[in-house]
């Protein structure tokens, strides 16, 4: 039985909800996080990420007059029109049959979508609980008006973007950044060398940053990002932006939140930048220094997991509170990873 045959059979009655909650406890403990995925027509489905397929659990679409729902449910109190998505429908729409079941689909008046949506998700809080993490996750489109559900309950929000080189309309990315709560994750792919952020926009407060940028890197996320996690691709690079980073690390006066970052750049050589970084420190070559990682915050492949390991021998100390940071230099990629241990704790982890 899948995750959504038993989120439909719960919807039948509260007899029912406790009967699955009770005899599935130890199956619904194991589920971590549900993501909420909308389109361009802010219209979403909700799935528990997983691989190779997601588990979806229900769809919400826009209500079609030509379509009869097949039955209705009270949800958090309020009757919803659903429509099964069957095998026999899933061949009508060519979507991929591996790993398919059937699920319930919402059917949803414009009108009625915030109640709608927020009846859906405090079901999901009381059905899954309030331990599991939930994501919402939105592609932005520079001409789309968005709805951003501000108002559900322990929900953490996502964007991903792509602005072509010709891209002009930078208020309306700054509006949307501007009306949202702080995003939990960012992902911001860009042909446009001309793009730059506000200094004291909310897109540098996301908790992650994912850029990647064909022309030029983004100096200003050196600058005033927030975060705790940072990953830039560019085909460039200003070296002396990078070594600021580090210096402004080290005094203190920035990245207090930072965890991981990562910079890889196509046509560059990182090798020598190293020598440059004053106060960098070394570990004996001879022993093996400690592997830094840190939890994703977010994975837009719905992959569960740590950031990619550092093991380097550099490493270099916070002036502020004497905390540690591993350096590693390969080629054209520099990972910057901190350590909540002060230079003493650091260096007694090494063998």
């Amino acid at each position: 039985m899948e995750n959504s045959d038993l989120l439909l059979l719960s919807l039948l009655s509260n007899n029912m909800k406790k009967l699955i909650k009770s005899s599935q406890k130890k199956r619904l403990k194991n589920i971590n996080s549900i993501v909420y995925v909308t389109d361009a027509k802010n219209f979403f489905s909700a799935y528990i990420p997983s691989q190779p397929n997601g588990d979806i659990l229900m769809r919400l679409e826009e209500f079609r007059e030509t379509e009869r729902p097949d039955f209705q449910l009270n949800v958090s109190g309020k009757i919803i029109d659903f429509r099964l998505f069957t095998r026999e429908r899933n061949k009508e729409f060519w979507l991929p049959e591996t790993g398919f079941h059937p699920y319930p689909v919402a059917c949803v008046h414009k009108s009625e979508k915030e109640s709608i949506l927020e009846s859906v998700h405090n079901y999901f809080l009381d059905f899954f609980g309030h331990s599991v993490k939930y994501y919402w996750k939105a592609d932005f489109f520079e001409d789309v008006h968005y709805y951003v559900p501000t108002q559900l309950r322990k929900v953490s929000y996502c964007m991903s973007t792509y602005v072509e080189s010709d891209f002009t309309n930078m208020e309306n990315l700054e509006n949307f950044f501007s009306s949202s709560p702080v995003l939990k994750s960012v992902q911001l792919f860009t042909s446009n060398s001309e793009i730059s952020f506000n200094p004291e926009s909310k897109f540098y407060q996301a908790e992650s940053i994912e850029t990647r940028q064909v022309t030029n890197t983004f100096p200003d996320i050196l600058s005033h990002f927030q975060g705790k996690h940072a990953f830039m691709i560019c085909k460039k690079c200003e070296i002396p932006a990078l070594i600021g980073f580090v210096k402004r690390w080290k005094s203190g006066e920035a990245f207090g939140k930072l965890k991981y970052l990562k910079v890889t750049v196509i046509f560059h050589n990182f090798n020598g930048i190293i020598h440059n970084i004053i106060g960098v420190k070394y570990i004996d070559a001879k022993k093996q220094p400690p592997t830094h990682t840190s939890p994703k915050i977010f994975d837009w492949d719905d992959v569960v997991g740590d950031t990619v390991p550092i093991i380097s021998h550099s490493y270099v100390v916070r002036e502020s509170d004497n905390r540690v940071a591993s350096i590693l230099i390969q080629e054209n990629k520099l990972s910057f990873g901190v350590w909540n241990k002060t230079e003493e704790e650091f260096l007694s982890m090494i063998n």
